[in-house]
C-alpha cells in the first residue's frame, strides 16, 4: 500500500485557484431557498462517532423546529469537508471534522469559519485509538516499529499517528492512508499490521470479531502529555461568511446544534440510536460505542485553550501548517 503524502496549505490554495475557473461556472452553486426566504444550510460531515450530536439534532427534527432547512452532505475524510467550505459548496462542518484540517484552510484563506463546539476526547471520553488484527502479539506502540501502519485519510491523521509512534518508542513509522470505512477489512485482510483510526472502527471490528484495540485515548497521552488531557480534535463550525449573511439563522442553528449536545450528554442512550445510517455502526451495535465529550464556545476554559492551541502547535513544529495558528480568534463568540 503506497503512502499518499497529504496535501499541503499551498497546494490546496493552487488547486483551489487552478479551478477557480470551474467554481465560477457552477461549481458554488447559489444555496436553494425555501418558500419563507431562509437559506439551506449545507454541512459536512465525515462518518465517525463524534458527529452525533449532528446526526441527532437532524433526526429529532431540532433544526426544523428552529425554522431551518439542513442539509448533512457526507465526505470520505475531514480534509474534503474543509475543502467544500473553501470552496463554497459548504457551510460549516459538524463535530468529528478534524480541527487540524480546519486549521489548513484558516491558513488558505485567513478567517474563513468560527468554530462552535468541539468534541474533547482522551482516555475516558475515547474516540481516538490504534487497532489490531484480534490475534496479533503486538502489546505495545513501540512493537509496531517496522510494521504496516495505516491512518485515516487526511493531515491530521498521518501527522499525529506519525507522531505518536515516534514519541511511544517506534521511531520513524511509514503511516499510509486509507478511508475509515476500510480499516476493519483492512486489518482482517491482513493487509495492514495496524492503525489508527476514530470510533466506531474499534467497536465494530470487537463486534465482528476481527480487531482488538492496542490503546486508546492515544493523542491525549502522546501529543498533549496527560491521558486525561482534552484533545480538541474534531470541531462543528460555520463559516465567517455564512454568519454574516444570515446571523439570525446562524444563531438558531448553533441553538439547534446544542440542543444534539444536550441530549447526547443528558440521554446518551437515546442519542445513540441516530448513529445508525451516518456511521458504519447501526442496530443493537450502537448501544456499545464510547462516545466523545462536546464542549460549546461558550464552555472553553484557558485550560481548555491552552490544550487546544497546543495540539495546533504541533502542526506547525512539523511545518505541516506553514505558519503558528492560533486557536482563540477561530472561537465563536455569540
Amino acid at each position: 500500500m503506497s503512502h499518499t503524502r497529504p496535501d499541503s496549505p499551498s497546494r490546496i490554495r493552487r488547486r483551489l485557484v487552478q479551478s477557480a475557473g470551474l467554481a465560477l461556472a457552477g461549481l458554488a452553486a447559489p444555496a436553494i431557498v425555501r418558500a419563507q426566504g431562509g437559506p439551506k444550510i449545507r454541512i459536512g460531515y465525515w462518518p465517525v462517532a463524534a458527529g452525533l450530536p449532528f446526526f441527532a439534532a437532524i433526526e429529532k427534527g431540532y433544526f426544523k423546529e428552529a425554522g431551518l432547512e439542513v442539509e448533512p452532505l457526507k465526505f470520505a475524510g475531514a480534509q474534503q469537508v474543509m475543502e467544500a467550505m473553501l470552496s463554497g459548496r459548504s457551510d460549516g462542518s459538524s463535530n468529528g471534522t478534524g480541527s487540524a484540517n480546519l486549521a489548513i484552510g484558516e491558513i488558505a484563506q485567513p478567517g474563513l469559519f468560527k468554530i462552535f463546539a468541539t468534541n474533547p476526547s482522551n482516555a475516558k471520553h475515547v474516540l481516538d485509538e490504534f487497532l489490531l488484527p484480534k490475534d496479533s502479539a503486538v502489546k505495545s506502540l513501540a512493537e509496531l516499529k517496522g510494521k504496516r501502519v495505516a491512518s485515516g485519510p487526511g493531515i491530521q491523521n498521518v501527522t499525529l499517528a506519525k507522531t505518536m509512534l515516534e514519541r511511544a518508542g517506534a521511531g520513524a513509522v511509514s503511516v499510509s492512508e486509507l478511508p475509515i470505512g476500510q480499516h476493519v477489512a483492512a486489518l482482517a485482510a491482513g493487509q495492514i499490521d495496524a492503525v489508527y483510526t476514530l470510533e466506531p472502527t474499534g467497536t465494530v471490528g470487537r463486534l465482528n470479531g476481527t480487531t482488538r484495540v492496542l490503546e486508546a485515548g492515544v493523542v491525549a497521552k502522546y501529543v498533549l502529555g496527560d491521558p486525561m488531557a482534552p484533545w480538541h480534535g474534531g470541531s462543528a463550525s460555520l463559516t465567517t461568511e455564512f454568519i454574516k449573511k444570515y446571523p439570525g439563522e446562524a444563531k438558531r442553528y448553533i441553538a439547534a446544534y446544542a440542543k444534539g449536545i444536550e441530549l447526547v450528554r443528558s440521554k446518551p442512550e437515546e442519542a445513540r440510536q441516530f448513529l445508525k445510517g451516518y456511521t458504519a455502526i447501526d442496530g443493537a451495535l450502537t448501544s456499545e460505542v464510547p462516545l466523545a465529550s462536546y464542549m460549546l464556545f461558550n464552555e472553553f476554559k484557558a485550560s481548555d485553550i491552552a490544550y487546544f492551541q497546543k495540539f495546533y502547535d504541533l502542526f506547525a513544529e512539523k511545518s505541516i501548517f506553514e505558519k503558528r495558528v492560533l486557536v482563540e480568534p477561530m472561537l465563536f463568540k455569540g
